[in-house]
């Protein structure tokens, strides 16, 4: 649920504070052009890139960005879990022309935090965020937010953050720590390098609550 993120219901503990120190990170990772589409994922699933980019997008709103957080998971989403919201109509809604854009994105109980939940699991997932209607689709959403953060699928698993990558202005990936494999993440930083995608940097998530920092970003990461 929403509120039982830690951004919201603990904000002065360290792990909210890291956060804060990405949201930071993130917007000064490029002097050339304002970081506002981002895609978040990682190299296999229960890393937690689904309780970042929430928390994420919590404290980007916070800072007063208004922030669209749109789950493109199309094969196992959860942020409707996480958040608490239903998932009957969503992004696939739309790119289906069954609904509308309006109909569609929800409002959080935070200011400035919009959803767009999955909708029903599709047949073709990488064809439908490949498609030109996703891509004008994300251009119109220019026009009402000033960052939007995708939740995508593993890239080791599936091509899907590959695409989005090409339609976003950099890529973050979540590592668990003593989960996420050295080779792995370099064979994923390549998989979005090759579709010509931007790395924006890495999230060590999951580090126990005794060491120095709960969270780390990395913008060189080899």
């Amino acid at each position: 649920m929403l509120n039982e993120m830690i951004s919201i219901k603990n904000p002065k503990s360290q792990a909210a504070e890291a956060f804060r120190t990405l949201r930071t990170n993130i917007q000064f990772s490029s002097l050339d052009e304002d970081i506002r589409t981002i895609v978040v994922t990682s190299t296999q699933p229960g890393e937690g890139k689904s309780t970042v980019i929430s928390n994420l997008a919590v404290t980007m709103a916070q800072s007063g960005k208004k922030v669209l957080l749109i789950d493109c998971d199309l094969r196992k989403p959860t942020i409707h879990k996480k958040l608490g919201v239903s998932n009957q109509v969503g992004l696939t809604s739309i790119l289906s022309k069954e609904k509308t854009m309006e109909e569609v994105i929800k409002a959080a109980t935070i200011n400035n935090f919009y959803v767009l939940t999955s909708g029903p699991i599709p047949p073709n997932p990488a064809e439908l965020l490949g498609s030109k209607k996703m891509k004008s689709f994300i251009e119109e959403l220019h026009g009402y937010f000033d960052v939007i953060l995708f939740d995508a699928p593993p890239v080791l698993a599936v091509t899907d953050a590959q695409i989005l990558s090409t339609f976003c202005n950099g890529v973050v990936f979540v590592a668990g720590y003593g989960q996420a494999e050295k080779d792995a993440m370099i064979r994923g930083k390549e998989h979005i390098e090759k579709v010509g995608g931007k790395i924006l940097g890495v999230v060590i998530n999951k580090v126990p609550q005794n060491s120095r920092s709960y969270y780390y970003y990395n913008y060189d990461y080899k």
